[in-house]
């Protein structure tokens, strides 16, 4: 089973400052497949159900992600208003139209009943106002853990982390989060044997014996 370990991470002023480039950037891709991705649902709920028609007009196609990540990513870091985007890895910023596809498959899910549970809300535009900022890091961006225990991020740097306990297995991704507070952590998601974990000795400082 997939289990999220988490752990504090204390980041320099210059790798916060970095930091909040690349959650910028997540928040501008975002910004921008939604501004694509929400009108064309729209307009096609407005004429209702294919099998059962209310209104007349063409369906239109929902962007897909290859489709987006070729127009707001490798297309748009060549223009002057979106080159700021190659301030962030570009893992971050297609696991973010990732993100997004999910989010619109929960929401959609929970309208036709095959996700349980209370309702959820079709997604919404991110602001820089927002309490929690977020980056997620899969492989291919070529995260690692140091050998002195740091989390090494590409754009960001080496980070200090608290390591509380050690990992049972690679990481499949990280995630760098900033909450309300501004404290910021690090998720690490991983495959574990959930009885086995039960057992498993907690860590000090040191960082996992697999880094």
């Amino acid at each position: 089973m997939q289990l999220r370990y988490q752990f504090r991470a204390y980041p320099t002023p210059g790798q916060q400052i970095c930091a909040a480039r690349v959650f910028g950037c997540r928040r501008v891709i975002w910004n921008d497949a939604l501004g694509r991705i929400k009108p064309v649902k729209e307009s096609n709920k407005l004429l209702g159900n294919p099998k059962a028609r209310s209104a007349e007009g063409p369906y239109l196609r929902v962007p897909k992600n290859p489709d987006l990540a070729k127009i707001l990513i490798t297309q748009a870091k060549k223009t002057i208003t979106r080159a700021f985007l190659s301030d962030a890895p570009v893992g971050v910023l297609q696991q973010t139209l990732r993100d997004l596809d999910a989010a619109w498959k929960a929401h959609e899910d929970s309208k036709t009943g095959k996700r349980k549970g209370p309702k959820v809300a079709p997604p919404r535009f991110k602001s820089r106002k927002d309490n929690r900022q977020s980056a997620r890091f899969t492989r291919s961006d070529w995260w690692s853990i140091t050998k002195d225990g740091k989390l090494r991020l590409p754009k960001i740097g080496d980070l200090k982390v608290k390591w509380t306990r050690e990992l049972p297995s690679d990481p499949s991704s990280v995630t760098l989060v900033k909450d309300r507070s501004g404290r910021y952590f690090v998720s690490f998601v991983v495959e574990t044997d959930s009885a086995a974990d039960l057992f498993r000795p907690r860590m000090g400082t040191r960082a996992s014996t697999w880094a």
